[in-house]
């Protein structure tokens, strides 16, 4: 990695500026944990029919979450230069939010490894908010998925993040 890399802190480019995966060989495995959040706000009547469980394709969240689990073991085949990584936990959780009718979606991605599982969590959380809006958008297409963000990493070299 040239000097103007290492200042820059873009690992994800060679001296020449070339994307390249990172190499994690060298690194000690530690105890990884990320959490990340976003939402999904939509019309009153689409809120209530999925907070009761009523939307005509099924059971919205429980299928939500199946989908951010399964999109977290699988970031390796959708974002280039991630690694593939061997996942020791996924839990994704819904908040409802009454006052504005909107779903807060919460992943928590752990492992034992040389990388971090931050983009797992933000993807569990992407996945899982879209898999709401394909449930929901017979009944309402104005929603909005919106603040999908990192709340708290923990482990590694750089240690630990909260927002």
């Amino acid at each position: 990695m040239s000097q103007m890399d290492k200042e820059s802190g873009f690992t994800h480019f060679d001296g020449d500026g070339n994307a390249r995966m990172v190499d994690v060989s060298g690194k000690s495995e530690s105890v990884r944990v990320a959490l990340a959040a976003g939402s999904i706000s939509m019309s009153a009547s689409a809120y209530a029919l999925v907070k009761s469980g009523s939307m005509a394709k099924g059971d919205v969240l429980g299928v939500a979450r199946l989908a951010g689990i399964m999109a977290a073991k699988k970031v390796d085949e959708l974002i280039p230069l991630t690694h593939p990584l061997m996942i020791t936990k996924v839990n994704v959780d819904f908040v409802f939010h009454d006052e504005n009718c909107a779903i807060e979606i919460q992943a928590t991605v752990g492992i034992c490894g040389k990388t971090g599982v931050e983009m797992e969590a933000l993807t569990a959380v992407s996945m899982a908010a879209l898999t709401i809006y394909d449930m929901c958008k017979a009944v309402d297409k104005t929603m909005v998925i919106n603040n999908i963000r990192l709340l708290k990493k923990t482990g590694g070299k750089s240690g630990t993040f909260v927002r």
